[in-house]
């Protein structure tokens, strides 16, 4: 534990980093990179030119900051990045790594004298000690499972298949032809690719989008205008080759009973977890009513319809309700889709407002403020709210 003295010199220094805002982050991840250039193979780069990392980073930060005294606040935000961080298969000498450069960007941005640097210093270790001891827990269990591995392991490509215009799935099945650890619906894998293409190996996350099996996984994945790991997958894999993956990760998933209705809400590639909560509730016959709320431009980007409307002729406690923003001139309505426009969950609080449901949702983080803001007015509770941003994590 901190003492109150170590406490009182970091919380000192927050006024300071609130002016300085993702510069100092900027200046920490140059830093690094400039001197640990193999970390390249394991963050993300392009996060790093878009700013979202930095600005992620640079929030985590002053959040440590301002709870060393509440360090339960934090929890979450731990089990997420550990979660993350196991997918990269990140080690603990690689948090002195980290540790070092922070200190050293405090003294080169701020000069703030050496009781100032041992603060830091010594909070920094108190919060890398808690990251190490769950992410070793993180590594146990995946190794444990029926099915299960530490670290990487080849798959092959067993099947890849266009779902719309601009997403495809993936059926990846491990090369050893041995089992594959379940996971919770809503979890993600890390996909590791290299290829004389790519300037540095890189790894991205996928949700899973069937049931748990024992014998293979399938990931969606949207192709996006400059990303380099999607255009890789949709334009040069091909069935048969093979990749390396970690085991499943996330702290995003389906947790409820039997009984408990559940509204699962998602636009665009967004719906690829709730796909695997549905897929899960339909696999375990699940008691309740569930809604599948879903909005999408059209129906040329429209994934997965086809099959989300077979397990709806089999789950009578299945709802659906699709809203298109710019239905095209193919699409029909009521039978493509429900509603034009933007997801009104007002026009469907009858059967929404419930204080047994769970909601779960993900897509564009604006879309999810939208949904989120609509559920509170209509008198959600909060804690019944779950949610997922694809990358850096943000709060809505």
């Amino acid at each position: 534990m901190l003492d109150q003295q170590t406490i009182a010199t970091v919380q000192s220094t927050i006024p300071l980093l609130a002016a300085t805002g993702p510069k100092l982050t900027a200046h920490f991840y140059d830093r690094m990179f400039t001197h640990n250039p193999e970390l390249k193979d394991i963050f993300n780069m392009s996060n790093q030119r878009n700013g979202d990392q930095r600005q992620a980073l640079f929030d985590a930060i002053c959040a440590y900051a301002g709870n060393l005294e509440n360090l339960a606040a934090l929890l979450p935000a731990v089990e997420r990045i550990a979660q993350k961080h196991t997918s990269f298969n990140i080690q603990p000498e690689q948090y002195q790594i980290v540790g070092t450069h922070l200190l050293a960007t405090l003294d080169e941005m701020f000069s703030p004298g050496q009781e100032v640097l041992d603060a830091w210093g010594k909070a920094y270790g108190v919060l890398a000690d808690v990251f190490i001891q769950r992410e070793g827990q993180i590594y146990q269990e995946s190794a444990t499972g029926d099915g299960g591995w530490r670290d990487r392991r080849a798959f092959r490509i067993v099947k890849k298949q266009p779902q719309s215009d601009i997403i495809s799935s993936f059926i990846l099945a491990p090369v050893d032809g041995g089992k594959v650890v379940d996971f919770k619906p809503g979890q993600y894998l890390a996909v590791y690719i290299k290829d004389d293409g790519l300037e540095h190996q890189e790894i991205r996350q996928y949700s899973l989008t069937a049931a748990p099996n024992g014998e293979y996984y399938r990931i969606a994945v949207k192709r996006e205008d400059r990303g380099l790991v999607s255009n890789y997958l949709h334009q040069k894999a091909q069935e048969g080759d093979v990749i390396d993956i970690a085991p499943p990760h996330g702290d995003f998933f389906l947790d409820v009973a039997p009984t408990a209705p559940v509204a699962l809400i998602s636009a665009g590639v967004g719906q690829t977890p709730m796909l695997g909560m549905l897929n899960t509730l339909h696999a375990k016959r699940h008691q309740a009513e569930v809604h599948w709320l879903h909005a999408a431009e059209n129906g040329q980007v429209h994934a997965f319809a086809d099959e989300v409307a077979a397990i709806a002729a089999e789950m009578p406690n299945l709802s659906r309700h699709v809203w298109y923003r710019e239905p095209g001139k193919d699409d029909v309505a009521g039978r493509d889709y429900q509603s034009q426009g933007l997801m009104d969950l007002g026009a469907l609080r009858a059967t929404l407002v419930n204080p047994q449901m769970h909601y779960y949702f993900c897509g564009p983080v604006g879309f999810m403020q939208f949904v989120a803001k609509q559920l509170l007015e209509m008198g959600v509770d909060a804690e019944r709210m779950h949610y997922e941003c694809f990358g850096p994590h943000k709060v809505l």
